[in-house]
């Protein structure tokens, strides 16, 4: 397998990672993915409501368009998070936009939100046959702004809260201009107020989340915790990826333009989710943002985390870092 992961590392990060996903949709449909990648046996728990097998997850980004829901949960993840998904579907930025640095085990990514559309998305979901915990992330089309820009995570609510186990609006990509605009206090209570407003109407009973940026300052993050205690929501996904690219000791990339995500943002997010946490030990949180290995997720645990997410580590370390965190 370490053989077949530096074959894959030589393509373009965006034609690898989608040759690895189909070559574990293969093995998931020849029943041999877990002769590769052997399940551990996990111990079930409650949490947000809800049955985990395990408290590991994947990150939005990872499977966006819902085609590898399957064979990611065989893998023996606790749940599994598809998107980001947008009311429609779009190509995203312009190529070249993702960029790995496996020196640092680290990747910069300015996509722009690019998935088929949140109707293709639902047609996957109710066609899964994983019995695990399916999030689903939902954003807004690049083309909208304004109110269009919140009619967007409406709609997208609106189509997967039947189909989802829990929902993440996600307002913290900086690959779409203006989105973390959202977290500004004033826009912030006009989006969390639409879709509160939507979720008393329509009854919705499960946990939804919301997604936030590292780069936020301790003020900012005090009017998102009130915020968030004061609405319908659950809680906070503790973090999406950085803009600060010069915590990178690859001085090349300092000026790259997207989000960082992997080890080098391990600190910075697991920070972030201890000030929360800190602050108010109530709130129920995500961590997500630099897990490596099985410390790095006990870390995310200890300061504050009840479940964790991974994308990046994912990539760089491939399927057996789900067994090696999970062991330990």
């Amino acid at each position: 397998m370490k053989i077949l992961l530096k074959i894959i590392r030589l393509f373009p990060p965006e034609v690898a990672h989608s040759i690895a996903l189909y070559s574990l949709q293969t093995l998931y449909q020849l029943r041999l993915i877990n002769i590769f990648f052997p399940k551990l046996h996990d111990e079930e728990l409650e949490v947000f409501g809800m049955t985990f097998a395990n408290r590991l997850g994947t990150a939005a980004g990872l499977d966006k368009n819902g085609d590898f829901i399957d064979c990611i949960g065989a893998l023996g993840f606790g749940f599994v998070e598809v998107g980001t998904v947008t009311p429609k579907a779009q190509l995203g930025n312009k190529k070249p936009r993702v960029f790995r640095i496996f020196k640092e085990e680290a990747i910069i990514n300015r996509l722009g939100f690019n998935n088929k559309g949140v109707d293709y998305l639902v047609k996957k979901l109710k066609r899964r046959t994983f019995r695990g915990i399916v999030g689903v992330n939902i954003g807004a089309n690049k083309t909208s702004d304004g109110q269009k820009r919140i009619d967007d995570y409406i709609e997208c609510f609106n189509k997967v809260q039947n189909y989802a186990d829990y929902i993440t609006v996600n307002i913290s990509s900086p690959n779409t201009p203006g989105l973390r605009d959202l977290h500004s206090s004033d826009n912030l209570k006009k989006l969390i107020g639409a879709i509160d407003d939507v979720i008393k109407i329509s009854g919705y009973k499960k946990s939804i989340f919301l997604k936030i940026s590292p780069d936020e300052n301790k003020e900012s993050i005090n009017e998102i915790i009130q915020i968030i205690n004061n609405s319908s929501f659950t809680g906070l996904i503790i973090s999406n990826t950085s803009i600060d690219k010069k915590i990178l000791k690859d001085k090349k990339y300092h000026t790259y333009e997207g989000g960082l995500s992997g080890k080098p943002i391990m600190n910075k997010s697991t920070e972030l989710l201890n000030l929360i946490y800190s602050n108010d030990p109530s709130i129920p949180l995500i961590g997500v943002g630099g897990v490596m290995n099985n410390k790095d997720f006990q870390d995310k645990i200890n300061s504050g985390a009840q479940l964790v997410q991974l994308y990046t580590g994912f990539v760089v370390k491939g399927p057996k870092i789900v067994a090696d965190i999970l062991k330990e």
